[in-house]
């Protein structure tokens, strides 16, 4: 029995050829994350979002109002709270499916798979993470959790950083509803801005940080995908992203819900501040946090108030792009360095974004 076990356990590892047994446990833990994956995405994204955009192909009206409320307006709990609460009940089940997706990479799929698909760095890296995003449609916080558990299963930080941001940005849900509500210069500015800062700026952020090596595997992660023991390591991976993540996902979240009438404080008066107004909504909109596709609204109520190209191209940018909540969540993972430096690239993008646009219309 001794030497069977081994040869399991070494199978497992990618040292040596499995076992019957040994194949028969990889299929059923990488059957059990397919089968998460499916039912999280269609529940949280392919379904609602199906039938959103057959909607909006019949009236070309996207639904719902700007969620970040009055510009200026000042902090308090109120506030705070009723943000909150809106966008809770925007994102809550995004956010459970990403947290049973992110537990499922960490326990249920052999690391050599996750090495080879996503252990690469540079360009080859960058474009495994962002192919990897384009099914998931996820906002940037609730793309943190799998971006995490990404890293800590070996992924490449070029290829964690470039699922982190291809997910809002390239989300192909998003850009139907911006082609199908807005002009085309839109989408093709998101699209091509978007590529651009998660394809490349993914590959120069890693290689300008510090070269340091992904979170040490543990004992759990070093028996992902060999059946033994698969559900008590899920669940315990579950509570372990769940209990870390969600409570000071909520209070940042919280902050910026108290603070977001002056993070953007674009209102009808602001329309006539020029290139002041395009840094303005590049900064603040690195910080802001929104569901999917909710920068649609505000870049209507923005061209309704009067506000110039440059304003909308580099609201859709970088308000989608990250948040200070997403940040949060995945700076321990990523490095607080990476994090910082991805700011500023989402910065200086939606600042091209708001040239690319102007020139476009």
């Amino acid at each position: 029995m001794g030497q069977p076990a081994r040869r399991d356990r070494r199978a497992s590892a990618g040292l040596g050829p499995p076992t019957r047994a040994g194949r028969g446990a990889v299929i059923a833990s990488v059957a059990a994350f397919t089968a998460i994956f499916l039912a999280g995405e269609t529940w949280a994204k392919w379904w609602p979002y199906g039938h959103k955009i057959a909607a909006v192909s019949g009236t070309h009206v996207y639904p719902g109002r700007s969620i970040l409320g009055a510009p200026g307006a000042a902090p308090s709990w109120a506030h705070a709270w009723q943000f909150t609460v809106a966008y809770g009940k925007s994102v809550w089940i995004a956010l459970v499916a990403a947290l049973l997706i992110g537990a499922g990479l960490q326990t249920l799929l052999p690391r050599p798979v996750l090495a080879r698909a996503f252990g690469a760095e540079g360009l080859r890296g960058s474009l495994g993470g962002t192919l990897a995003a384009l099914p998931s449609l996820m906002c940037t916080c609730c793309s943190a959790p799998v971006t995490n558990s990404l890293r800590r299963s070996g992924a490449s930080r070029s290829s964690s950083l470039a699922y982190w941001l291809a997910n809002p940005l390239l989300n192909p849900a998003v850009l139907v509803f911006l082609a199908l509500v807005l002009p085309w210069q839109f989408a093709i500015t998101r699209l091509v801005v978007g590529a651009v800062l998660a394809v490349g700026a993914s590959v120069l952020i890693a290689r300008w940080a510090p070269r340091d090596p992904a979170p040490a595997p543990t004992a759990a992660g070093d028996r992902a995908g060999t059946g033994a023991g698969a559900p008590y390591r899920f669940l315990r991976a579950l509570f372990r992203l769940a209990v870390v993540l969600v409570p000071e996902y909520f209070v940042v979240v919280l902050g910026v819900g108290a603070l977001r009438g002056w993070l953007l404080p674009l209102g009808q008066a602001a329309s006539g501040w020029g290139f002041a107004a395009v840094l303005i909504a590049a900064c603040a909109g690195t910080l802001l946090v929104i569901p999917t596709g909710a920068e649609i609204p505000v870049l209507a109520a923005l061209a309704a108030a009067g506000f110039a190209t440059g304003v909308s191209g580099a609201v859709l940018i970088a308000l989608p792009a990250v948040s200070l909540p997403s940040m949060v969540m995945v700076g321990r993972d990523l490095s607080w360095r990476v994090v910082a430096l991805t700011a500023a690239a989402v910065m200086a993008a939606a600042l091209a974004g708001a040239a690319l646009l102007t020139v476009l219309s």
